[in-house]
């Protein structure tokens, strides 16, 4: 993204899109006041993180025990009830289901290629679902203190041990077939980003044809395996991704706040909620619905103006999609793909 002596104005920035993400798949009933068990509950969520200000949900169920639900069967009642709850809402599918351990002494790992695969069927169909891009570690716990943890399952040692071995498992065979199942179904996919190499293969995907369609994406700052916290490497990945491309910071624990900030001022979006964060100052829980608040608060000490659902579901290019490679990377403001034969650096093609 290039920046101008004007790109720090916020009436020049794009209005602010929120992402909350009010499910926290990881932990348990007790671990934060704001879980919900409940379809009712659920959709409560919803409702009060958009009245709060985000216009972009990140979902995953639970089940009344508690532990993630991996029922396709529990994602399409609740779409369908979020669709008449928040119809503003983006609605965006966490592509893991669940990851969360069945019970103590159990891996923390992401759900088979054919199970993902699955949410390209969703009835209704969510508005995105999430994508990893190359099979990498996520030691979630790895940058986390005992402070963070103080006071949750993640805690014991079994559960914190499930934490820190787990890997999220997205080569090629998976991520070439789901692409495709979600472009077939209409559902756009939503980058799930830590690392220049996961964004330089996305590139990749998009110069020889496989993706064709908005780019839109997340920069992971969770550690473990994904980014950390470095705010250099956070302004080198803003700085990477292409202009045309529709970018959010996602970091984790009282980390989020001052990543966000950050990218407010940036101009780029945020996500906020308990499945990342459950603190305010130092031993001071925060709901998610705080945090939504947090931003908007934020934003408007800066200057910059939240979007409305309208609006972000106009920002993230919601049910576009492009015909070929020269259309997407003009789109995104890509340089074209190399000729045969042509030589030097790269430009944009411009009338002669």
């Amino acid at each position: 993204m290039h920046f101008l002596d004007d790109s720090l104005l916020p009436e020049n920035q794009e209005k602010l899109v929120i992402q909350a993400a009010p499910y926290g798949p990881e932990w348990l009933p007790g671990d934060a006041d704001d879980l919900p068990l409940t379809m009712d509950e659920h959709v409560q969520a919803a409702v009060d993180c958009y009245n709060a200000g985000a216009t972009v949900l990140h979902i995953h169920v639970r089940e009344l025990d508690g532990h993630g639900s991996k029922r396709m069967s529990k994602f399409n009642e609740l779409i369908g009830r979020l669709r008449e709850a928040v119809p503003d809402m983006v609605l965006q599918i966490g592509g893991s289901i669940s990851f969360a351990p069945e019970d103590e002494g159990s891996e923390a790992k992401w759900l088979s290629y054919d199970t993902r695969h699955l949410l390209a069927d969703l009835d209704p169909r969510p508005d995105q679902v999430t994508i990893a891009i190359n099979t990498s570690q996520m030691n979630i716990v790895e940058i986390m203190t005992d402070d963070d943890l103080a006071g949750t399952s993640i805690a014991k040692p079994d559960y914190y041990k499930a934490y820190r071995d787990m890997v999220v498992e997205a080569g090629p065979d998976f991520y070439l077939e789901h692409l495709r199942r979600l472009r077939g179904n209409g559902i756009q996919p939503h980058f799930q980003l830590a690392t220049l190499a996961q964004l330089e293969t996305v590139e990749r995907l998009i110069r020889c044809g496989e993706y064709t369609g908005p780019l839109v994406l997340n920069y992971v700052a969770i550690g473990g395996g994904f980014a950390g916290r470095h705010p250099a490497d956070l302004i080198e990945f803003v700085r990477r991704v292409p202009d045309g491309a529709v970018l959010t910071i996602e970091s984790s624990m009282r980390a989020v706040a001052p990543m966000n900030a950050i990218a407010i001022a940036l101009g780029v979006h945020v996500r906020v909620g308990n499945e990342d964060n459950l603190w305010a100052r130092k031993g001071e829980r925060m709901s998610s619905v705080r945090q939504v608040e947090q931003m908007t608060q934020i934003a408007h000490t800066l200057g910059r103006d939240v979007a409305t659902g309208a609006e972000a579901k106009e920002i993230y290019h919601i049910g576009e999609y492009y015909t070929d490679t020269d259309e997407t990377l003009a789109r995104l403001g890509m340089v074209p793909n190399r000729r045969p034969g042509q030589r030097g650096f790269m430009l944009r093609d411009t009338p002669r």
